[in-house]
């Protein structure tokens, strides 16, 4: 695909939050010729957790946005296996993506990330501890009002701002979160333990829980993540241990996943309650759009939501090429560019997720055994989470330039 010029008049994005959205939203929006200032209400860029997984095409993006992904994370290859060690799916990505990027996904932890996308912003990008607490916009600009009382105009605003964005509610009012009734408890380890092997992500269902690790690579140190996710009550109280709660959890699953938990230092243990927001069937309104979270907050059971995040603001950098952002109307059209091919992919994945987390962990006690027979003895799990998945990433990496 031809690359568009870089825009004669340089436009001004704003994008709040510097998380993955943002800051692939930051770079995007600077690769396509535009003036950039990201506006952050902490004092630093704060990882939201610790363990993660990207898939070929955010790493793709990543590379395309002039991120440095030489060495990034440990290239795994993922199967489902049931409590017995049968395998129920393998993932299996076409020889010439492995061969690119070294396997179905990288496992890694997300402070590098956030490293690595850092270093490519320039330095003065970033604007730390400043709290929007209003938008408004007209056919001129978009406007950001400040706790502290200032002001300041941008021709295009970009939502990076998560789960509970202050974009997306100005855009299109609040709506409440959608509860998975699932919690995920969190870690990592570089201790050696028995049982691992490298460059593998192993899944593992019991009746009611999922137990998994992967292996990772942080600056250069090999080690592996675990998780275990299982149902709760979105309003209980969280367990004052996380790592014991852990632990009682991994009880019945195969080594090396209660000798990983075992070996992992209690400050290196978090814990997140699974939610996530209905599709929107808009993101974009006026000079306003969405990215990331705000747009299609995801559960983990997709492994794909700061992975996503990264696409977006790669494809919205795109879409922003060769735009004079001061046309009220060239931007409406760039932006809906950018969200129309984005909106199917993104809510296939959030809708997914949320399902198979239905399925595994709320199935009533009576259709356990039949779902597991399912699982174990059909082709079905292995179609819906094993086939299409490589098809999609397919798809997604095809859209992207080299």
């Amino acid at each position: 695909m031809a690359t568009s010029p870089a825009p004669a008049v340089r436009g001004r994005v704003a994008v709040l939050g510097a998380g993955p959205a943002g800051m692939a939203a930051a770079l995007g929006a600077l690769r396509a010729g535009h003036d950039v200032v990201v506006y952050e209400r902490y004092r630093e860029a704060r990882p939201a957790g610790n363990i993660l997984n990207l898939w070929p095409p955010p790493l793709k993006a990543l590379r395309s946005l002039g991120v440095d992904t030489d060495g990034l994370g440990a290239p795994t290859d993922s199967e489902f296996r049931n409590l017995r060690g049968k395998v129920r799916v393998r993932v299996g990505l076409d020889k010439d993506v492995k061969r690119e990027y070294g396997g179905g996904f990288i496992g890694l932890l997300r402070p590098e990330l956030y490293e690595r996308m850092l270093a490519a912003l320039p330095p003065d990008v970033i604007r730390f501890g400043q709290q929007v607490e209003r938008i408004e916009q007209d056919d001129r600009v978009v406007t950001l009002y400040f706790a502290d009382g200032s002001t300041a105009e941008h021709d295009v605003l970009v939502g990076g701002d998560g789960i509970d964005s202050l974009v997306r509610r100005t855009l299109w009012g609040d709506a409440p979160k959608r509860e998975h009734r699932l919690h995920i408890f969190g870690g990592f380890t570089f201790a050696d333990v028995p049982g691992t092997r490298p460059n593998t992500c192993l899944l593992t269902h019991s009746p009611t829980t999922q137990g998994s690790w992967t292996s990772i690579r942080n600056h250069g140190r090999d080690g592996h993540q675990w998780w275990v996710l299982t149902a709760t009550d979105p309003d209980a109280p969280a367990p004052s241990d996380l790592k014991t709660a852990a632990t009682e959890l991994a009880a019945g699953f195969p080594a090396p996943l209660p000798g990983l938990i075992a070996a992992t230092e209690p400050g290196n243990v978090q814990r997140w309650v699974l939610r996530d927001r209905p599709a929107l069937k808009q993101w974009s309104k006026g000079r306003a759009t969405l990215v990331g979270d705000a747009a299609h907050p995801t559960s983990p059971y997709a492994a794909y939501g700061a992975g996503m995040s990264i696409e977006d603001g790669y494809f919205l950098g795109r879409a922003l090429r060769g735009v004079d952002l001061t046309d009220a109307a060239a931007v409406q059209a760039a932006l809906q560019a950018y969200e129309d091919p984005r909106k199917p992919h993104t809510a296939r994945q959030v809708q997914q997720a949320y399902l198979l987390g239905k399925v595994f962990h709320h199935a009533p006690r009576p259709l356990r055994p039949v779902r597991d027979f399912l699982f174990d003895h059909t082709p079905f799990l292995q179609k819906v989470a094993g086939d299409t998945n490589p098809r999609e990433i397919n798809k997604q990496l095809a859209l992207m330039e080299e």
